[in-house]
């Protein structure tokens, strides 16, 4: 078994876990995992993990934003939803503001629209003042312009997908870049050339659950307990030991999403 180790973002509240989520959180503690943090990706998603930190309290933690998605589906009522998301931050249950940011694949809100609500939330988490959690996917460029107008936001690229010269921009800025399966994909040369070069205090790990699956579980459901796939890959590219990046990504993640000491482990 690894060391002490956090998933800092998975989807516990997806419909692929609603018949084995006990179970699912049970593997992962087997696994080394301390705790996770599980990703609202809209308000009703925020509230239903809400519940699910109720049923498993110390373990798991939860963040809330609007994303990309929850915009387009939202559409013009966004100024309600974001009035939503500001009192519902107000009760102080949540480690991080996100996942939010700018989705380019797939055909949503125009560019501009998207950035907006962007840039909306970040001065929330600053009132706030919580660390922001970003989905940037195909849109490196436009987030890097957005995050240099407010240095005053924190945080994590999540899913970090990006060249090199990409991750230096973003640690330029003082964000932390986060990594999970997709690392271990054959075809990902560029991103493992990226995850050699981020700073030992600025390395997250993820799984994206039910997601993108690391090898050997590729197509696979992804489960929180995977991560460590991910972070074994990790440390043989950087030419560390496990138990250090463990415990650097670790750390990390406690200090970025001021979480509480890990509960004592009972046998």
């Amino acid at each position: 078994m690894l060391p002490a180790i956090i998933d800092t973002h998975c989807h516990l509240t997806h419909q692929r876990f609603h018949g084995d989520l006990d179970a699912v959180v049970n593997r992962a503690k087997e696994a080394g995992l301390t705790r996770v943090v599980t990703i609202g990706t809209s308000i009703a998603d925020a509230e239903h993990g809400l519940k699910l930190a109720e049923h498993h309290p110390g373990y798991v933690f939860n963040s809330v934003g609007l994303d990309p998605f929850a915009c387009h589906e939202v559409g013009d009522h966004f100024p309600q939803e974001l009035a939503k998301l500001d009192a519902l931050l107000a009760g102080k249950r949540f480690c991080a503001l996100g996942e939010i940011g700018l989705e380019y694949h797939h055909t949503l809100l125009p560019h501009d629209v998207q950035q907006r609500h962007f840039e909306t939330q970040l001065d929330l988490a600053v009132r706030h003042d919580l660390p922001v959690i970003i989905h940037s996917r195909d849109a490196h460029p436009d987030v890097l312009t957005i995050l240099r107008r407010n240095p005053q936001n924190r945080g994590v690229i999540h899913s970090f997908t990006g060249t090199p010269d990409d991750a230096r921009a973003f640690l330029d800025l003082g964000w932390h870049l986060s990594f999970n399966g997709m690392v271990t994909f054959k075809a990902n040369d560029v991103l493992r050339e990226a995850a050699k070069i981020v700073p030992n205090d600025r390395l997250l790990v993820e799984t994206d659950a039910p997601f993108l699956a690391p090898m050997p579980h590729r197509g696979k459901r992804c489960e929180p307990g995977y991560v460590a796939h991910s972070l074994e890959l990790i440390a043989e590219l950087r030419g560390q030991r496990v138990e250090d990046v463990a415990a650097w990504t670790t750390r990390n993640a406690t200090n970025l999403f001021r979480l509480p000491a890990a509960l004592p482990t009972t046998g």
